[in-house]
């Protein structure tokens, strides 16, 4: 696990509370390429200077030849303080090859200190001294007049208040900036509310332990971002002692099992960095299964279809019907396709609800849903909103 693939995949670790482990593996991988680099280095220290050595000492000596030979007038002086000056260049040359690695190591020591200030930092989301444990949620979820800023001047979520059904699907829409992301950003507590209160299953959601609450929270993200691992290790991420039969069972459900089957090695395939050699809704699906095996009681599906084409959508979708049955649901989506699935619709602008209801009902009455519908009918490819 690289620095790299730790900073773009934080969401995904976080999400399934796999922080330790993740810096677990970070700091093997670090210590081994350290050691691989220390002893790169401890040759480089003895083959430099003995390569430099030898060459001030050949100077030495080609400069103390010529002086010799000067004295006994075997060569014109002019000829020997040519050849002084030309020895006295190579050696600036190589005092200014110190001075380029000093430099390059002074920028190097202020990129090691930015990075360990972040590795350093401490975590801002911890819990409560009296936290409690959570084996299985219900899912009940109900936002109390919730508030949320990510800066002091800029509130994004505004006294926002429902509650949601064990086992309910909704759907979040607005435009671009109405607070959605955040919504959701709640749910597995990568941020807590300002003002008001989340609740789930009875008790403020700060009040369960957050290793607890985040197994309990399954995310798709728009862009899932996939380790370079096999397809196996990839979909068991948040449950790595998952048995293989687990693992495609979780692969079946979100329509990836057949794709994975034409792989070179299968579910041993192993991937580039971020799914690279996988298409778009080839990563999705694994993704969607990722989500599956964790057996959430909570699915946060947050534009899954956006970045596929229709055919890949339809594939998507129907996997999706069959991982959401019995489970809350929270999707964001921008397509009629994945919206009209949802139970309610929850319409968001500037950080509050402006309404609430169900696909025909919203439909049927003037405001940003009816707008959206009347803008697809249009032909702006289906999208509830850009």
């Amino acid at each position: 696990l690289t620095f790299e693939e730790l900073a773009r995949g934080m969401g995904v670790v976080k999400s399934f509370g796999l922080e330790a482990w993740a810096e677990g593996r970070f700091l093997e991988t670090n210590a081994a390429v350290r050691n691989k680099k220390h002893s790169v280095f401890r040759k480089l220290t003895i083959l430099f200077p003995l390569v430099s050595l030898l060459n001030q000492l050949s100077m030495a000596i080609l400069l103390g030849y010529g002086g010799w030979l000067a004295m006994r007038g075997e060569i014109p002086v002019g000829t020997g303080l040519i050849l002084f000056a030309g020895i006295l260049q190579q050696l600036a040359a190589q005092v200014n090859v110190v001075s380029t690695v000093a430099d390059s190591l002074q920028q190097t020591l202020t990129g090691a200190d930015r990075v360990y200030e972040i590795l350093d930092a401490e975590p801002g989301i911890i819990d409560r001294p009296e936290a409690q444990a959570l084996d299985r949620a219900r899912g009940k979820i109900v936002f109390e007049k919730v508030s949320f800023r990510y800066k002091p001047e800029n509130t994004v979520l505004h006294e926002v208040s429902m509650s949601v059904k064990p086992g309910e699907k909704i759907a979040i829409v607005g435009p671009t900036g109405s607070g959605k992301t955040a919504l959701i950003q709640l749910l597995p507590r990568f941020y807590d509310p300002d003002a008001g209160r989340l609740i789930l299953d009875g008790h403020d959601l700060r009040d369960w332990q957050l290793d607890d609450v985040r197994k309990q929270v399954g995310l798709v993200f728009q862009e899932s971002f996939l380790f370079s691992a096999s397809v196996a290790a990839n979909i068991a991420f948040g449950n790595p002692d998952a048995s293989r039969e687990l693992i495609e069972r979780a692969a079946k459900l979100a329509a990836a099992h057949e794709f994975i089957e034409t792989l070179p090695q299968g579910y041993d395939t192993l991937l580039h960095e971020n799914g690279a050699n996988l298409s778009g809704g080839q990563r999705q699906r694994l993704a969607l299964a990722r989500a599956i095996l964790l057996d959430p009681a909570i699915l946060i599906l947050d534009d899954p279809t956006a970045a596929v084409d229709a055919g890949t959508e339809q594939e998507i979708l129907s996997a999706m019907d069959q991982v959401m049955e019995g489970r809350t649901t929270f999707i964001v989506a921008h397509r009629f396709s994945t919206v009209r699935r949802a139970d309610r619709i929850v319409v968001l602008d500037g950080g509050s609800i402006v309404a609430m209801g169900t696909h025909e009902e919203l439909a049927g009455q003037p405001g940003y849903y009816r707008d959206a519908i009347l803008a697809e009918r249009g032909g702006d490819g289906g999208e509830v909103a850009a």
